[in-house]
């Protein structure tokens, strides 16, 4: 019995992977198609922009529905390119909201991931 769940644990591992990949993209493609749609976000994204996105996660759904059995590099591809199409709209459309939610001057960069905008912690010996 050990010896058959090693046998197929490869197979398993890889199944797994196929899943959570498939899962992942059609999450992201229904959480932006729903962004996109909602009222307060869609308002405040250029129409060429929106369209772009409406355009792409609608290719992907379409694509996904045809592609149940792609292999888990296809859908990490897709999820890459869908990705990369969609998170510079929504980054910009948060950018250009106007105002700067930590409290700094306007017209200031927006602090970059990281860069300690949240409580300090210094070491105390």
């Amino acid at each position: 019995m050990v010896q058959e769940d090693e046998k197929y644990k490869s197979e398993d591992d890889e199944h797994k992977r196929k899943v959570e990949a498939k899962n992942a993209l059609e999450n992201y493609a229904y959480n932006m198609r729903n962004t996109v749609k909602d009222e307060k976000i869609g308002a405040k994204l250029n129409p060429a922009d929106k369209k772009s996105i409406e355009d792409a996660v609608e290719q992907t759904i379409n694509w996904l529905d045809s592609n149940q059995l792609a292999e888990a590099d296809e859908f990490e591809d897709k999820m890459k390119e869908l990705e990369n199409m969609c998170n510079p709209i929504i980054a910009k459309m948060y950018q250009g909201s106007g105002g700067d939610p930590v409290g700094g001057k306007s017209g200031d960069a927006p602090p970059a991931a990281g860069s300690g905008a949240g409580p300090k912690i210094e070491e105390v010996d």
